[in-house]
């Protein structure tokens, strides 16, 4: 690690950073926190394995009541779960979940950090874990992040050991003490100390706690009482805490906002044990540093406070900085100046965005932008100079009181620009386990800060500070009013497969078409389109012009090409070059209610699956579920995908409210999604006519659920009970318990080759206890367990078919497994056998 960083971690001393688009005042109330804040030195670093692991209460708690800076350390960013907002998986739920920390932490005002670790699902101890995670990279990111926020307390949420429930969770409680030891030693990982120094912090503690029947909580721990109410706030810490955690929505972690304090737990794990607080023996003041007029100052100017008038307080705190200015401890004055400057511009009401009107750009080319500039403070802010991408000005101008000043300018985006996506999807990653960055220092990082900026030199007072205003989009939306995002940077061509995955059959030509998207004006020759298999040419074609305008190239891979290539999964990328500049780039958008738009760039490629695919079933209904791939990859097995809705379980209402003959029966197959019971609130009212439908006939497939907020109790037609089981091995060996048995020979003969090439698991939360009326199709079990035998579950009711499958469909067929594919779609054609 550090071996080729980059320095340019420490940025300029006196810069005011800014994650956002805007640089906007903070309210009333949250600058008195920020100034209580100031007063208090510890800090303190929760850490996990996971968005929505953190106790969001005793963080609120620690924030607000305490004013102790503190961060929230996750060492993954939450990639290997289940998404119950739409289809993404893999790094693009990865993303998603890191908005939705970074929005939490906007609520309860921690700080965010990561590892370069990968989420890979769930693992069931630490050996398992370590099996996927480089146990020394991971401890050395968190020495790292260590060694940056320099926390006094270390609170872990879990233990090394089995009651942490999950292999992740007690991996993060095994290097939180390797990394507790080894950051303040200068021999471990020393290329770090080129950026930072060591850092030994007071004490590790695990923060205990009851979850359903595990109670590792007891009265001889050291006790904090949390959850009290704040009049600034108008809520408990607990209720805050509810807010937050419920922004985790993505995992369906809605939380109650519970008012009325509660006891949190703690037990000692290393360093200085703690006997009346988490903050025994650690210096909390200015005054015990050493620095007794910095304390006088703080206590005059809060005591002082006016929050209808927070710009009386600029006086004082103009005459604080140059006290803290003068600091010896560089790391102590860089880290107190930043957040000092933020007081200082919100207090002076200054609000500044650089916008434009659209939301992408392209390097190269020009773009007219507004500046805009405000403050509400009698005493002006004085604008010395601006600083465009291009070009530095001279300003002196004065911002007037609550007067808006807006400059239009075009700006041009260097021709150098990198694409707009996350540092750590920039580079493919090591491996299946850990994220590759491209600079060593950005670890620990949720996300980096725009490299477009024009920088303002502001003057208030005899300070003079430097401000960074990102190029950003602006636009009215009539719902949700101003809306405010990163300007995004893409390529100026790009390609895409009009569909991400393509199904075909032994002795068949291949049919592909690509979307060319065009983002520039700029006019280009006749252009090659190449398509690529394991780095050689498989075929190519010649467009003639391309004048501007997006366009779709359709191309035919005949079958003997395709014959040649010995595999039932092949991947294909595609790259079209013009002008002797080669394009092989996709974009991902992610757009949700709650998060900014997301965005990053994966190769323009599909996955082929090829071979024998049998499909024996024309029309199936679907519930949809949590985010599954399932529908979009049956019609792209050709079969036609109704999803299903009130009316068509019940028919056309009559005036009366009756219903007349539903029309359920026309479906060959009615399949369910992941974890339907959680998340369709109607499935109570549906499942009798599903059950009907069954009877008289039809055929009704089931995916996995969970225990957690479920519709209905009893899923099938004969009683069976699911539990947290399942095989997290996707190599794990499959005994057929009936190799006869219809389901696994028609349309396709399923053999042990078909569950070959599994990604992540074979499946979660297995049925354990089930109805004689139930066949079980398959045993498997991980390493060292007991066979599992819960996998599938089939039965016959009355004419038709029920089967409940717990199987990890839904990551296999976007992986393009076609073992997988042949034993779902025999599972659909149970009644055409």
């Amino acid at each position: 690690m550090f071996k080729k960083a980059i320095t340019i971690f420490i940025l300029g001393l006196f810069t005011v950073f800014c994650s956002a688009q805007q640089v906007r005042p903070s309210k009333s109330s949250e600058i008195y926190r920020e100034l209580k804040t100031l007063k208090h030195l510890p800090k303190v670093l929760y850490l996990a394995a996971h968005p929505d692991d953190e106790n969001t209460g005793l963080l609120s708690w620690l924030i607000n009541d305490q004013n102790v800076e503190t961060g929230y350390l996750s060492l993954t960013r939450g990639d290997g779960g289940q998404n119950l907002l739409g289809p993404e998986q893999g790094a693009a739920l990865g993303l998603i979940r890191t908005h939705e920390l970074l929005e939490a932490r906007k609520l309860d005002g921690a700080q965010q950090f990561f590892t370069r670790a990968i989420d890979f699902g769930f693992s069931k101890n630490t050996t398992d874990t370590f099996k996927q995670w480089d146990e020394n990279n991971i401890t050395a990111d968190v020495v790292w992040v260590i060694r940056k926020f320099r926390p006094d307390v270390i609170i872990c949420r879990f233990p090394p050991t089995a009651a942490a429930g999950h292999g992740q969770h007690a991996a993060s409680a095994v290097v939180a003490e390797k990394a507790f030891k080894l950051a303040g030693d200068k021999n471990a990982f020393p290329d770090q100390l080129k950026y930072v120094n060591v850092w030994q912090p007071k004490r590790l503690l695990w923060n205990t706690f009851r979850f359903g029947s595990v109670n590792t909580t007891a009265e001889n721990q050291l006790k904090v009482t949390v959850g009290q109410y704040d009049a600034q706030l108008g809520m408990g810490y607990g209720e805050l805490a509810g807010l937050s955690r419920s922004l985790h929505k993505s995992q369906g972690a809605g939380t109650q906002s519970v008012a009325g304090i509660k006891t949190e737990y703690f037990s000692h794990v290393d360093g200085e044990p703690a006997k009346a607080t988490l903050f025994d023996g650690i210096n909390k003041t200015w005054t015990k540093e050493g620095n007794p007029a910095i304390d006088q100052s703080l206590d005059k100017i809060i005591s002082a406070f006016n929050f209808n008038s927070p710009d009386l307080s600029l006086p004082d705190l103009l005459v604080l900085r140059k006290k803290v200015k003068a600091l010896k401890d560089s790391d102590l004055k860089k880290d107190k100046i930043k957040a000092l400057d933020q007081i200082i511009l919100s207090c002076a009401g200054f609000m500044g965005e650089v916008v434009t009107n659209q939301a992408e750009a392209v390097a190269g080319n020009n773009y007219n932008f507004r500046l805009n500039l405000i403050s509400r403070t009698e005493d002006p802010v004085l604008v010395e100079n601006v600083k465009w991408l291009n070009k530095s000005e001279s300003f002196n101008k004065k911002l007037s009181k609550d007067s808006l000043i807006t400059i239009q300018q075009d700006i041009q985006i260097p021709a150098d620009a990198a694409l707009t996506e996350p540092y750590w999807l920039a580079k493919p990653a090591k491996d299946a386990a850990i994220f590759s960055v491209p600079n060593d220092t950005l670890v620990g990082l949720p996300e980096t800060d725009s490299p477009l900026n024009v920088l303002l030199d502001l003057k208030i007072g005899s300070e003079k500070f430097q401000v960074k205003l990102p190029l950003s989009f602006k636009k009215l939306d009539p719902v949700r009013g101003d809306v405010v995002e990163a300007l995004r940077v893409v390529p100026a061509l790009e390609l895409k497969f009009t569909q991400p995955l393509y199904l075909v059959k032994e002795n068949e030509d291949l049919h592909l078409s690509l979307n060319v998207k065009i983002n520039s004006n700029k006019q280009y020759g006749k252009g090659i389109l190449n398509l690529m298999y394991n780095g050689e040419r498989l075929g190519s074609a010649d467009v003639n012009s391309v004048n501007g305008k997006d366009f779709t190239i359709d191309y035919v891979i005949p079958k003997a090409k395709l014959a040649s290539i010995n595999s039932s999964r092949l991947q294909l990328d595609a790259n079209f070059v013009a002008d002797g500049i080669t394009y092989n780039k996709k974009q991902v958008l992610i757009q949700y209610p709650h998060l900014p738009s997301l965005q990053y760039f994966a190769p323009a490629a599909v996955t082929i699956m090829k071979g024998d695919i049998k499909v024996q079933v024309k029309k199936v209904g679907y519930i949809v579920g949590a985010g599954d791939f399932i529908p979009e990859f049956l019609r792209i097995a050709g079969i036609q995908v109704d999803v299903l809705k009130d009316e068509d379980f019940y028919g056309n209402l009559d005036e009366y409210g009756k219903g007349n003959q539903n029309n359920l029966s026309q479906y060959d197959a009615i399949v369910l999604g992941v974890r339907a019971n959680n998340t369709e609130k109607k499935l109570g009212r549906w499942m009798p006519f599903l059950w009907s439908y069954v009877k008289a006939g039809g055929n009704l497939v089931m995916q996995y659920n969970t225990n957690q907020d479920t519709t209905v109790d009893q899923l099938g037609m004969y009683n069976f009970t699911i539990a947290n089981k399942r095989v997290t091995e996707e190599n794990a060996e499959v005994k057929f318990l009936n190799p006869n048995h219809k389901l696994l020979n028609f349309p396709n003969k399923i053999t042990t080759d078909d569950f070959k090439g599994w990604v992540q698991e074979r499946g979660a939360y297995f049925p354990v206890q089930w109805d004689a009326a139930y066949e079980p199709l398959f045993e498997m079990h991980d390493t060292g367990e007991e066979p599992l035998k819960g996998s599938t579950l089939y039965t016959k009711y009355g004419k038709g078919n029920f089967i409940y499958t717990p199987l990890a469909f839904f990551r296999q067929l976007p992986a393009g497994n076609v073992g997988a594919a042949r034993l779902f779609l025999n599972f659909l054609s149970a009644q055409k056998n």
